[in-house]
């Protein structure tokens, strides 16, 4: 079943896994969310005071909205017929937001950031590829999109290293 813009309004958890409507995009849905991402994470990053913009605090949002991405998921999922359906991309956002709050801020860094993460998110190499196979379920689907984001911050961490 493709999703449809009734069933993004029809209830918040399709709202959210259906990345705010970026994952109705009908070509590459996962790289119109994980760009859906950056841009909520630079507006939420111009809004939050900067008193409140410390890593403690965002690790503790991407937790809660891993968590809550997960049941979401699952509710969307079983909507859509697929749990791992294409055009939930929730787990892109909260895989792109880890990637963001942990490497350095400033344009160039942030854009290869996502564009890395897509590269790994796509490609899938062990053990993203076999956890992706395995577990078919919200918590699933978020988890492998993790593991591509840390894929990402040690090929970035290598990078600044080497740069340094």
């Amino acid at each position: 079943m493709q999703p449809t813009f009734k069933l993004l309004l029809s209830h918040p958890a399709h709202f959210i896994s259906l990345g705010f409507g970026s994952g109705l995009a009908p070509k590459a849905p996962g790289t119109f969310g994980s760009f859906a991402a950056w841009g909520v994470y630079a507006l939420l990053s111009w809004r939050v005071p900067a008193a409140l913009r410390f890593e403690g605090m965002a690790v503790m949002l991407i937790v809660v909205s891993f968590l809550l991405g997960a049941w979401c998921i699952e509710r969307t999922g079983a909507a859509l017929g697929e749990v791992d359906h294409g055009a939930i991309v929730w787990d892109e956002f909260v895989a792109v937001w880890l990637v963001l709050v942990l490497i350095p801020t400033g344009f160039g860094w942030q854009l290869a950031g996502v564009l890395v993460f897509r590269f790994f998110d796509i490609l899938k190499p062990w053990p993203i590829r076999q956890a992706d196979r395995r577990f078919k379920n919200g918590l699933g689907v978020m988890f492998d999109d993790v593991l591509a984001a840390l894929y990402t911050l040690a090929c970035l961490w290598l990078a600044l290293t080497l740069l340094a």
